[in-house]
């Protein structure tokens, strides 16, 4: 089953420094058919006005991805990391037992960032807070694992839930064959381009929502970039 999920159907709301739009409901204002898929329970596509950012606040055990699509993310948190995240690198977060952190756009353009929080296996782990270049991982017309729950992924970002978060770059006509399995859920954006999952079109920042079906074929319509969490 695939539930397309237009980014025109998304929640969210436009507050000046911040315009935001929620792939799952975060609040009774979200799409009430936007439920989450496992340990997917949030993926917000964030616009942050340049000389602003989310001032320090905490979380506690969740797994927390962000991927940069333009502009620099600046990082503080509470564990003395300090970093700044360009477009085509990633992060990871632990918050674990409690860890409070400090994003922002300093510069003066805009900064787009998708942010993915997934539940973990376990509660009050130690926290931490990695990065990773996608643009030194990226394979063309392949998927690169960027962050995982898994012990054979290697070369991902550790994170502790039972999902992999993917990113692939296709050029126009490029196909790539993914095996999902009827027992996992997967959720898929072009963070750039349009393509086609299992011949359904999905639009530039638009969502899909994978469930029951044993694989999955990606073609692009014109150069896309991918991001794809296949969780349990």
């Amino acid at each position: 089953m695939l539930q397309l999920r237009p980014r025109e159907s998304l929640g969210g709301g436009d507050f000046g420094w911040l315009r935001a739009k929620h792939h799952f409901a975060v609040d009774d204002s979200g799409n009430r058919a936007h439920t989450p898929l496992g340990s997917l329970i949030v993926w917000n596509d964030d616009e942050i006005a340049p000389r602003s950012g989310f001032p320090l606040h905490g979380h506690r055990d969740m797994e927390i991805f962000t991927y940069v699509r333009h502009g620099v993310l600046q990082h503080e948190d509470s564990l003395g990391g300090r970093g700044e995240i360009r477009a085509g690198t990633v992060q990871a977060m632990t918050a674990g037992r409690g860890i409070r952190h400090r994003e922002f756009n300093s510069g003066d353009d805009p900064l787009s960032i998708f942010q993915i929080w997934m539940l973990p296996r376990r509660r009050d782990l130690q926290a931490r807070w990695n990065t990773r270049s996608f643009a030194d991982a990226r394979r063309p017309g392949e998927f690169v694992t960027l962050a995982s729950g898994y012990d054979d992924d290697r070369d991902a970002l550790q994170i502790d839930a039972d999902a992999r978060v993917l990113g692939a770059t296709l050029e126009s006509g490029q196909r790539i064959t993914y095996p999902i399995g009827p027992t996992r859920s997967g959720y898929l954006v072009p963070a750039r381009g349009t393509v086609t999952v299992n011949n359904q079109r999905v639009n530039e920042r638009d969502g899909i929502a994978i469930v029951a079906e044993a694989d999955i074929v990606v073609t692009a319509t014109a150069p896309a970039e991918l991001i794809l969490v296949d969780v349990r």
